[in-house]
């Protein structure tokens, strides 16, 4: 299959491409001019990756990139830091509701309303915002509570709705926190293992944290693309599937769970300066509908998937 993902160059982007060239998929890395370049040969070894130049806000570079003709779509181009969202909201909704309209806008004028291709279009799982203490299914309503979050609902709104209006093939996903190798530090998890690696190397006997009670679904980046690659397949349209583990642990826990694989005995100190305003305190997805779906069960447990982000921070 022919598919394109926008938002490549990303950290899920490279995952991405990679297990689909893995299973024998002909990729296109869309890629924002400009960014820093990528040796897709090491990225992705195996077929080549053709790389398309791609601004999502811009009309003219997403009809381009589409001009490729992909049999299938994976949206990930976005603000995907809730803490950038935060600082400039407005930027946020252009790039990810407005990207979003601007990307199923093109394919619908390229498919004349009902065509063969289908769109994947990666949302988030802080769209539930917070609710009780209980796993999110699809059908719970969207209360995002962040403008991250609000910005993935406007995405879900504009994609769903060319849906409704012309027949294009959309599905969407809704996938819960995730990490692995390559992650950025501007991200919680990658950040622990940064600052108790570094305590390590010091001797401090603190790390300075946030708040460490919120409860979080975590998965390994390559069992989310993998759900990915599956829904390219199965997904029916019109429907979201949560991509989700199916339990919770406390970030203290996640925290001392890494101290333990780098060998720091270090104790988190609460800064008031990491701590996020409006946090939700329990996020957790149920993934039963995905699971029936596609067959989908995520591969690696959460202590290899922190194993695995110390490695790589290591190398």
């Amino acid at each position: 299959m022919k598919v394109l993902v926008t938002g490549a160059d990303g950290f899920v982007g490279r995952h991405l491409v990679r297990r689909l060239v893995e299973a024998g998929d002909e990729v296109a890395a869309g890629c924002r001019p400009g960014g820093p370049p990528v040796d897709w040969s090491v990225a992705a070894p195996g077929a080549p990756v053709t790389v398309v130049p791609l601004e999502i806000t811009d009309r003219a570079s997403v009809e381009g990139a589409l001009g490729w003709g992909p049999a299938a779509v994976v949206h990930l181009a976005a603000v995907a830091s809730t803490r950038e969202a935060r600082r400039d909201p407005a930027g946020a909704w252009v790039v990810n509701a407005a990207g979003t309209a601007q990307l199923v806008a093109a394919a619908t004028r390229r498919e004349s309303g009902a065509g063969d291709s289908l769109i994947l279009v990666v949302s988030s799982g802080e769209v539930y915002g917070a609710g009780g203490l209980s796993p999110r299914v699809e059908s719970d309503p969207l209360l995002p509570v962040s403008p991250y979050a609000a910005s993935k609902v406007g995405a879900e709104a504009a994609a769903l709705e060319a849906w409704r209006r012309t027949g294009l093939r959309v599905v969407i996903a809704r996938p819960f926190p995730h990490t692995g190798p390559g992650q950025s530090t501007g991200y919680a998890v990658p950040s622990f293992a940064e600052r108790l690696r570094a305590a390590k190397a010091s001797g401090a006997a603190t790390v300075p944290t946030g708040n460490l009670d919120p409860v979080r679904d975590l998965l390994h980046v390559r069992d989310v693309v993998e759900a990915y690659r599956l829904l390219l397949g199965r997904g029916v349209p019109g429907e979201a599937y949560n991509v989700a583990r199916g339990e919770g642990v406390r970030m203290g826990e996640l925290f001392r769970l890494l101290g333990g694989i780098i060998g720091t005995r270090a104790e988190p100190r609460p800064d008031p300066s990491l701590v996020r305003r409006g946090d939700i305190p329990y996020l957790v997805g149920d993934s039963t509908k995905l699971r029936r779906a596609t067959g989908w069960a995520p591969a690696i447990s959460v202590e290899q998937t922190l194993r695995e982000l110390v490695d790589a921070q290591a190398d």
